[in-house]
């Protein structure tokens, strides 16, 4: 069955005229005449069998249906061009994957490594976008997601790659005695704000003492946490993957030990089995978890 939709031009023509306020500011924009922006917005409207703009003499003012109208319609336009723009480009003789991934593991964990997947798939260009929170994968526009277990994700296909344990990091010049345990209570605490028992808990199980646990600056993602500790604000408690190279390179010190029961398991999460086929997807899928397994995800 035919779609009933306008032309583009009718749509282009009625959007600039509606963001313009003005049939002359849209000529301008789109190079047309007035009189031809005015003719497309007419066809439209006789398609639509309603009436976009209140026209008095030589001003134009949208109506209440013209601007709701409009707002759907830039949306569609926008998305459009995005979407166009993104094929144009893509390589012509590989492929490409759109992978949502929770911002602190996308740039502390993945992006170092991308470059040995790069030199082992140079014709496959790997789109990475931020996700806090867990999504309903399928019409989202990503092919996968990095992110915890979670039952939003039912009937997706989900893939262990590794556990996030916690450990408390701080600047070595702040380790001004040598019992660490009194350190770590006198130090400033630092927080992630999502998760405000997160001091407690380790304290509850490590069996060190921290008066007033929840006292602290809060932030919202671990990469905060971490540049706060690289700064000397004070202790972070963040995931030990996230900071191995700074560890290694005496940025940062952990003296104390990891909370083994504060943790979360990050996963690959697919919406079809890794085994259907031998596309980008695939590989990448292939690539990550054969990273996750070499360090012990």
């Amino acid at each position: 069955m035919r779609r009933k939709i306008p032309s583009n031009s009718a749509l282009m023509a009625f959007e600039a005229a509606a963001r313009h306020g003005s049939f002359a500011r849209a000529a301008a924009e789109l190079a047309l005449t007035e009189g031809a922006v005015s003719r497309q917005i007419a066809r439209l409207e006789s398609f639509l069998g309603a009436s976009l703009f209140d026209r008095v003499g030589n001003r134009v003012r949208l109506l209440p249906n013209g601007t709701r109208y409009a707002a759907q319609v830039r949306e569609v336009l926008d998305r459009l061009e995005r979407d166009s723009q993104y094929l144009m480009g893509q390589p012509i003789d590989g492929g490409s994957i759109d992978i949502a991934a929770i911002p602190t593991f996308a740039t502390r964990w993945l992006i170092p490594r991308l470059k040995r997947f790069q030199d082992k798939h140079p014709n496959i260009t790997v789109h990475l976008a931020e996700r806090m929170e867990p999504f309903i994968l399928a019409g989202s526009g990503f092919d996968a997601a990095i992110h915890f277990e979670h039952p939003a994700w039912a009937g997706m296909h989900t893939h262990r790659l590794l556990r996030e344990l916690l450990i408390p990091v701080c600047h070595p010049a702040l380790l001004t005695e040598a019992k660490t345990e009194i350190v770590l209570d006198k130090l400033p605490r630092l927080h992630r704000r999502q998760n405000p028992e997160a001091w407690r808990l380790y304290a509850q199980e490590t069996g060190i003492m921290l008066t007033n646990p929840a006292v602290g600056a809060r932030y919202d993602l671990h990469s905060m946490l971490i540049e706060a500790a690289l700064a000397g604000l004070g202790v972070a408690l963040v995931p030990r993957l996230y900071v191995e190279a700074e560890l290694e390179q005496g940025l940062l010190a952990a003296p104390w030990p990891e909370g083994k029961t504060i943790a979360k398991e990050f996963c690959l999460v697919l919406p079809e089995p890794i085994t259907l086929g031998e596309g980008p997807l695939q590989a990448f899928a292939t690539w990550i978890l054969d990273e996750a397994k070499a360090i012990g995800g």
